[in-house]
């Protein structure tokens, strides 16, 4: 790669960069394009120096008030001969992807879970419905893809070099101007880019829980997270009884997430929930089944109701507990699915 074009032929990440931090999926992304990264954004040197997926990291710093529109036309000769460019589709890459697509006169191909370069074409399959159904894509010719966090594993890379950019001057023209970043809420955020989260299983809200007693142990739960600075997420047995919507649903038929930290309340582990785990830093079970996958796979494992040890915990951490799961009892264990 010259100070100012892509390498002819090969797919490149692009990846933003806030204050030197990395969006989620940064490095599945990086992973999907074989290795080849682009960081813009605040911070980019020292974030180009965490990607572990990279072997070809190129940074230049253009500031912390991104403007999309114009660096996109800035990026455009620089990924001109790339035939895929793939961003993660975090909040800052799903606004750039749409302009960067523009900006190169190529189709955009967004939410993708896989996404490959074939010499002629660019084949992906797209996550659609909550991600409930996978649709297959194909280009002929080039394309941008924004990739799904979550949606595969990267390999780190010993041996990444690490290079500065040189881009062309950004063009002085009217886009949407950032006034603020803040910091989201972990009740609402989106649980694929939650660093910690609380996963909710039938351990702990039964099947045959009464609907009242089985929101309020939800809320209880929800409330814990927010003061742990944590979102909550759950199994399909939770979800299909309808206590949590499906996009707090965990699993290769839910969502895919990557967390620092996952605590399991209840959760036995069946396949389908543990296939959308990702690779987390740490893992908690809290469940009375010693010998189930969760607690299997888990860094710590806590023989105990999980129900009780929620209760408990909320009380250390000033949350007030209702009574209606204060006086429920122990919940009982109940197979996941």
């Amino acid at each position: 790669m010259s100070a100012r074009t892509a390498p002819a032929g090969r797919p490149v990440a692009v990846v933003v960069a806030r204050d030197g931090a990395l969006p989620a999926g940064a490095d599945e992304a990086v992973a999907e394009a074989g290795g080849a990264a682009l960081v813009v954004g605040s911070g980019a040197e020292r974030a180009a120096k965490e990607l572990t997926a990279a072997e070809l990291a190129w940074w230049c710093d253009t500031g912390a008030a991104v403007r999309f529109g114009p660096l996109a036309e800035a990026l455009a000769p620089v990924l001109a001969e790339a035939p895929l460019v793939v961003l993660p589709a975090s909040p800052d890459g799903r606004d750039l992807a749409p302009r960067l697509a523009a900006a190169l006169g190529r189709a955009l191909l967004a939410q993708a879970i896989r996404a490959e370069w074939t010499g002629a074409e660019v084949r992906a399959e797209l996550a659609r419905l909550d991600d409930r159904l996978l649709v297959p894509a194909t280009v002929a010719g080039p394309a941008v893809v924004t990739l799904v966090p979550g949606s595969r594993t990267a390999t780190p890379v010993t041996d990444g070099r690490v290079t500065p950019l040189e881009l062309g001057p950004v063009p002085e023209r009217p886009d949407v101007e950032l006034l603020e970043v803040l910091e989201p809420d972990v009740a609402t955020m989106d649980l694929a880019e939650a660093k910690r989260v609380l996963g909710a299983g039938a351990g702990l809200v039964p099947p045959s829980s009464d609907e009242a007693e089985a929101r309020a142990v939800l809320d209880l739960l929800a409330r814990v997270g927010a003061r742990l600075g944590a979102s909550t997420g759950a199994t399909r047995v939770v979800t299909d009884a309808g206590w949590v919507g499906h996009d707090r649903q965990i699993g290769t038929t839910g969502v895919a997430i990557d967390p620092d930290l996952y605590i399991a309340f209840g959760v036995s582990g069946a396949s389908q929930h543990t296939g959308g785990l990702g690779s987390p830093r740490h893992v908690v079970s809290v469940n009375t089944d010693p010998h189930c996958p969760m607690t299997a796979m888990a860094d710590l494992g806590l023989v105990t109701d999980a129900r009780a040890l929620l209760v408990e915990l909320a009380r250390r951490l000033g949350v007030a507990v209702p009574e209606a799961v204060a006086g429920a009892g122990a919940g009982k264990r109940a197979a996941d699915a």
